[in-house]
């Protein structure tokens, strides 16, 4: 049975007083939480610093973004050696911002996941469609696109141990976010589409969702087969609303 991961993605916020005080809540919220595995991703500059603050939890650092390369002439660039010695294990690739603002491609970002994988650090491959995209009904063909990018170039076996994030473009950070019945669609369908190739790690690959993912909504998205907890983005900068987000997943996926 597969374990849920909820991972709270900081992205450009954060301080050493607000890491402090965050962490301190997460640490106190989180202490009892067995059966649900839990990440949080601060900018790079706060790496260190969480994870000396993170000791002795049972929450596990990751980071928002890698490069292709390990070492050389590529200013402002992080590798995934320099991730791993850090004490970060899962590390968010493709992230819509990050194929928006920075016009990363499907292939950047399937060389990022071998990268990760070879370093053996955990991908978080985002994947998820525009709000034109959903509305012209190629949301299943942008998923595959772009699930493909790893698939055709490092084979099915490359998602064992590897974590998918679905996030609906149109639902990140707009306060919209899918049904359960329409998460829980797509999901099948991502899983479905790594199983043609092979099912035993389609069976076993960690698929989360996010969009607008708060307190309010979690517990009912949690419920359905194929959602595996949640990338969480404003919600994890509130340790009470992370927790609640944490404890729905563990207490779906008890039952």
């Amino acid at each position: 049975m597969r374990k849920p991961l909820v991972m709270g993605n900081w992205k450009l916020n954060g301080s050493k007083e607000m890491a402090k005080a965050l962490v301190s809540g997460l640490k106190q919220n989180l202490a009892g939480v067995k059966g649900c595995d839990v990440s949080i991703a601060p900018p790079v500059m706060y790496l260190d610093e969480v994870n000396g603050l993170l000791a002795g939890s049972n929450i596990v650092l990751g980071a928002q973004n890698v490069d292709t390369a390990l070492s050389g002439a590529f200013t402002g660039d992080i590798s995934a050696t320099m991730l791993k010695e850090m004490g970060a294990k899962y590390i968010i690739i493709g992230h819509s911002e990050r194929r928006t603002y920075h016009k990363e491609s499907d292939e950047f970002i399937a060389k990022k996941f071998a990268v990760l994988k070879e370093a053996g650090l955990t991908p978080v491959l985002c994947i998820g469609e525009t709000e034109a995209e959903n509305e012209a009904g190629q949301t299943q063909a942008v998923c595959a696109r772009q699930i493909d990018a790893v698939l055709n170039t490092q084979g099915a076996a490359a998602f064992n141990g590897a974590v998918i994030a679905y996030e609906p473009v149109w639902a990140i950070g707009t306060g919209k976010s899918a049904t359960p019945a329409q998460a829980q669609a797509v999901h099948k369908f991502i899983r479905d589409h790594i199983a043609k190739k092979d099912e035993s790690v389609a069976k076993q690959v960690i698929i989360q969702y996010g969009g607008s993912v708060n307190d309010a909504n979690a517990a009912e998205l949690f419920t359905q087969p194929d959602i595996d907890g949640a990338l969480v983005g404003g919600a994890s900068l509130k340790a009470d609303a992370f927790a609640v987000i944490v404890k729905a997943a563990e207490k779906a996926k008890a039952k």
